[in-house]
């Protein structure tokens, strides 16, 4: 299968992940790039007015993104990467999905986060884009290349 891993990540630690897991299959590394970057300011989830809290207070929010990514279509399994932001993906995720469509393409997300889980965004991204094929997501914080080999194994 042709895998395409992509990841957004505010502050490196979902890239690190994102690194080790196109490593693991030979797929291709994308960064979800935001048209304007997040701050540390942007990413004060205390501040109520901060840029990523409005976001995710707001979930027909689509931040733009840097539309780069050639032949979407040629890929048959993606890996879309994200720390988790109350409680599920950020909008910016959206934004990408929305993007590129994967209508009848086999994704699964991986995510990080300091404290947690992935089923909220299981659940949201199955109904908001039940034309794709969706795998179970999986927290990956610090990972072994060992361990997302047999996470990637099981999809």
């Amino acid at each position: 299968m042709k895998t395409l891993v992509a990841y957004f990540s505010a502050t490196g630690t979902t890239e690190a992940v994102a690194r080790d897991l196109a490593e693991v299959t030979g797929g291709t590394l994308y960064e979800i790039k935001p048209e304007v970057r997040y701050t540390s300011a942007d990413l004060n989830w205390l501040d109520r007015k901060s840029r990523s809290t409005i976001e995710m207070k707001d979930k027909s929010s689509r931040p733009a993104i840097v539309k780069d990514l050639e032949n979407a279509d040629s890929f048959d399994r993606i890996l879309i990467g994200f720390p988790v932001w109350w409680y599920t993906a950020p909008t910016i995720i959206n934004t990408f999905i929305e993007a590129y469509g994967f209508e009848g393409k086999e994704v699964a997300f991986f995510a990080t986060s300091g404290g947690s889980n992935v089923a909220k965004a299981d659940k949201e991204f199955a109904a908001a884009y039940p034309k794709i094929n969706w795998k179970a997501g999986k927290l990956l914080n610090r990972a072994a290349k060992s361990d997302l080999q047999a996470w990637v194994e099981k999809l």
